[in-house]
Formats: C-alpha cells, sequence, structure tokens
C-alpha cells in the first residue's frame, strides 16, 4: 500500500478516533457550527450514521468500521464474553442504520469476518482477558486499514480521473458541475468526485466549479460550498434547478458526482437529482463521470432496479434550519435515484477507468 504519509491530505475530516470512543463531526450544522459528536459503541455510532451526522458512502463505511470495533470494545469493558451471536447482533445494529450505501455493509462484514476468523483459530491456551485484548487490537488495526485504505483509494481513482479527462476533453481550463458532497467530507481521503476536482485544480484546470445546492438536504450549499472554500478552488453555488439552463448556455464543459452504489451492469445510485442531471447532460452532449472506490460496486445486484432507496422524513423537505417553509402537506422523500449505465461517460475507481 502506497505510505499514507504521501498522499495529499484533506483540510477538513469527518471523523476522529480513539481507543475507546469515534468522534463524528456534525455535518448536520456545518458550516456555521463546528461539533464533535462522541459515540463509544455501536449504537452511538448507528444513531449518528442514521441521523446524519456522517454522510457519504466511504466515510459511512468507515464510520461502521470503528462502530464495530466499539461495539466489541464495550462488551469486553462491561465483561461480557464474545461470540458469534453477540459480533452478530453489533453487525446488524449498524447494518440497519442506512439502507442505500454499499460501504456500510462491506465495511461491517470486514470487521465481523475479521473478528470470526480471529476468535475460530486464536489459541485456546490463551486465558479468555488475553483474547479479548488480541481481538480488539485486531479489531482497531482493521478498522484504521479501513481508513487508511480509502484515502489511498480517493487518490487513485482522482488521479485515474485526472488523466482520463486531460486526455479526452481538450481544453486549458475546464467549468465543471458537480452534485450533492462527494469530498474529504464523504471519505477518508480528499473526497471522489472532489478529489478528481481537486487534482485538476492543483494543475491550474479548473476555470470555475458549479455546485449545485442538493435539496432538500443542502449538502451541496453547506458542505461542497465549504469544502471549496477551504481548498480555495473557485466555485459558485446554484440552485438545483438552475443546472440545465446553465448546460444550455454552453457553460458547463463536463459533470463529476460520487456514488452510492453501482450495479453489476455499472446503474449508479446516488442523491437525488443525479438522474436527471445525467439526463440533460445527455441531451446537451456533455461528459458525465462518476467517481467511487471499488467497494460501492455490489455484484449482489445486477441492475438499479434492485437497488434499495431509501425514504426519508418529510420534515427535511417541509423545514429548513428548524423551520417551517412549506405547507403541511403529504411529502415524497427519496433520498437517491438510479442513473442508468447509458448515461454516464465513465466511472474512474482506484485501478481504473468503466467506460
Amino acid at each position: 500500500m502506497k505510505n499514507i504519509n504521501n498522499i495529499i491530505k484533506p483540510k477538513i475530516v469527518p471523523l476522529k478516533i480513539q481507543k475507546d470512543k469515534l468522534y463524528v463531526l456534525d455535518q448536520r450544522i456545518l458550516p456555521h457550527e463546528i461539533f464533535w459528536l462522541e459515540c463509544k459503541n455501536e449504537n452511538e455510532t448507528a444513531a449518528a450514521i442514521k441521523d446524519m451526522y456522517v454522510r457519504g458512502a466511504p466515510a459511512i463505511g468507515i464510520a461502521a468500521a470503528y462502530g464495530f470495533y466499539l461495539g466489541v470494545y464495550s462488551l469486553v469493558q462491561n465483561g461480557k464474553k464474545v461470540t458469534d451471536a453477540s459480533l452478530n447482533k453489533i453487525k446488524n445494529t449498524l447494518d440497519k442504520s442506512r439502507p442505500t450505501a454499499v460501504n456500510l455493509f462491506w465495511a461491517t462484514e470486514k470487521m465481523y469476518s475479521k473478528a470470526v476468523n480471529f476468535l475460530k483459530y486464536i489459541s485456546k491456551k490463551n486465558a479468555e482477558k488475553e483474547k479479548d485484548k488480541s481481538l480488539l487490537n485486531e479489531l482497531y488495526n482493521e478498522a484504521l486499514s479501513i481508513h487508511e485504505d480509502d484515502a489511498k483509494r480517493c487518490y487513485d481513482m482522482s488521479v485515474t480521473g485526472l488523466d482520463y479527462i486531460k486526455n479526452t476533453i481538450k481544453k486549458k481550463k475546464y467549468r465543471i458541475l458537480t452534485h450533492c458532497n462527494a469530498g474529504s467530507l464523504a471519505t477518508g481521503g480528499i473526497g471522489t468526485a472532489l478529489g478528481v476536482i481537486r487534482l485538476l485544480h492543483n494543475e491550474g484546470k479548473v476555470e470555475n466549479v458549479y455546485c449545485d445546492e442538493t435539496r432538500p438536504y443542502l449538502q451541496g450549499a453547506r458542505l461542497t460550498a465549504f469544502e471549496f472554500q477551504k481548498e480555495k478552488i473557485p466555485a459558485t453555488l446554484i440552485t438545483d434547478s438552475m443546472a440545465g439552463f446553465l448546460m444550455q448556455k454552453g457553460l458547463i464543459d463536463l459533470i463529476v458526482t460520487g456514488a452510492d452504489r453501482i450495479t453489476r451492469r455499472h446503474d449508479v445510485a446516488n442523491k437525488i437529482g443525479t438522474y436527471s442531471l445525467s439526463v440533460l447532460a445527455k441531451a446537451h452532449k456533455i461528459p458525465f463521470f462518476v467517481a467511487a472506490p471499488l467497494s460501492t460496486f455490489d455484484e449482489n445486484l445486477i441492475s438499479g432496479s434492485e437497488i434499495p432507496i431509501e425514504e426519508r422524513s418529510a420534515d427535511e423537505v417541509r423545514m429548513c434550519q428548524g423551520k417551517l417553509i412549506a405547507a403541511k402537506i403529504p411529502v415524497l422523500n427519496y433520498s437517491f435515484d438510479v442513473t442508468p449505465k447509458e448515461n454516464i461517460t465513465a466511472i474512474f475507481h482506484e485501478e481504473g477507468v468503466v467506460r
């Protein structure tokens, strides 16, 4: 693995870990407040994921890995025996927190397998306390490895995207559109879509980035715009409904987004509004790119129609920062949509490009 210290470090991170707790940056109140939520077990970590203190498929997976470790740590601290049943319970608690982002299940399965295999093969001569200590050390290091691995994946896929865009779109500088937040706040490194943009910016190839506000949770307005400010990348915030008009005016050279799940046929689930952008891009003959790690690829699902789509609270639409902004009528609030592979120019991942 490439030395993590040689990889570009983001200026803001979503998670901080200690041996007995996880600190989760509350992204619901960014950019105006910085608050770190303390999680000491799997239940508190699952609540942080469900309530969107942490969001973004890779970051959710990393948080879940740490949450699994803390669940086992809590068992040991309370003098309870670590069994297959208790490990299953920890995994299921975390798995139920969000249904769409496949990185969550990928990470908890890695942690669960690590724990089960360790308990299966560790010497029976070891005292119970020594077993527990060794198990916790194994799980802590596995969670750290998942975190560091994602940072490397982010960097590698960003290099992939950088090279592909420079080789296929011959322009001195690019005008880019992105949706939702796929940066360091959503990952363990420099980001997926925003990682590609960061590297383009580092080479002086970015004229401007338009970021959709991303209703109803405003991840673009609150988080992506915040990251661009931190990284000093030229950017402009727009309403979601303005994107098509900018394409019509010839102001967009390419679009790049992240992903929460990618099927075997390469249909992509991402934040609601992504599909609409892909349709507009196709109509205006604008390249539409997706950047995501291989952990986001779900080989168990063939097409996008099989992806479970999360439906969230009506209050996310009716309210904004605690204030009612809409009439009290029924609300449909799908959190994700599915972009078919036919609308996607290429997918960047850490090992190459899917065209």
